[in-house]
């Protein structure tokens, strides 16, 4: 039978090294602000590692949790106070190791897990990933999809898969992971600064991040669709119509 002694000792020191008096266990991996109290800016490491180099990272709160974490670093009653210089290391590194890895992980075998994935999510992800890299190319895709979910989790295994050269990939990964990890997470220190007991507003605020990092998803399907539209054949009775409309036309000249 286990020691009680040792068992206590091994919850105290999870609980101190975590900085959450003993909340590990209630961690809710889709509430930033559960990452954030049970872990702190090993959290934020964590979820944006996860979200940018592995697939099954998909679905974390990378943008709210970064937002979060700068409001949480900010003078005030809050219930969690992170450290700021602590969370901007841990965020940049998070998404820069992330993105490395994922990319590593497309060199060595990503079209064949890309291909296998059965998750609807995933593979709508693979989809806009790779018309993102034909369209803009390989700079500003890569910075671009920093900003759009499920893309920044599937584009550097698709980079890697499509044989993106290494040093252009990291070269525009770094740029672009800085400016988003550091950007939003600064984005949150400032309104958190500047508007007083701004926790009141937590919710509404998350949920306008989630609504406008989703927004390029939403006008993509709906751009997919009007065109989608655009290409189904008419109907015979239109056709006809038509038809008849250019032959009165051209009777008429």
């Amino acid at each position: 039978m286990p020691n009680p002694a040792l068992l206590t000792l091994a919850t105290h020191a999870v609980s101190h090294a975590a900085g959450t008096g003993g909340h590990v266990l209630a961690l809710n991996p889709l509430d930033s602000t559960s990452w954030l109290s049970s872990l702190g800016a090993l959290g934020v490491f964590l979820v944006l590692f996860a979200e940018t180099g592995l697939l099954i990272g998909f679905f974390l709160p990378g943008d709210s949790l970064l937002f979060t974490a700068g409001l949480l670093c900010t003078a005030g009653a809050h219930a969690v106070h992170l450290s700021l210089p602590a969370v901007l290391v841990a965020a940049a590194a998070g998404a820069l190791l992330g993105a490395q890895t994922g990319f590593w992980l497309g060199q060595r075998g990503g079209r064949v897990l890309l291909a296998r994935t059965k998750n609807r999510h995933l593979r709508d992800g693979v989809l806009r990933a790779e018309e993102i890299l034909e369209r803009y190319g390989y700079g500003k895709a890569i910075v671009l999809a920093r900003f759009i979910p499920v893309v920044r989790t599937v584009l550097n295994p698709v980079a890697g898969a499509l044989e993106v050269p290494a040093r252009i990939f990291t070269l525009w990964q770094v740029a672009g992971g800085l400016v988003w990890s550091i950007g939003v997470t600064l984005a949150g220190y400032g309104l958190g600064s500047s508007i007083p007991s701004i926790d009141k507003y937590l919710l509404p605020i998350i949920a306008l991040i989630v609504v406008v990092s989703l927004s390029p998803l939403a006008v993509e399907l709906l751009r997919r669709r009007r065109n989608s539209r655009a290409d189904r054949p008419q109907p015979p009775a239109a056709t006809a119509s038509a038809a008849q409309a250019r032959r009165a036309a051209s009777e008429d000249c």
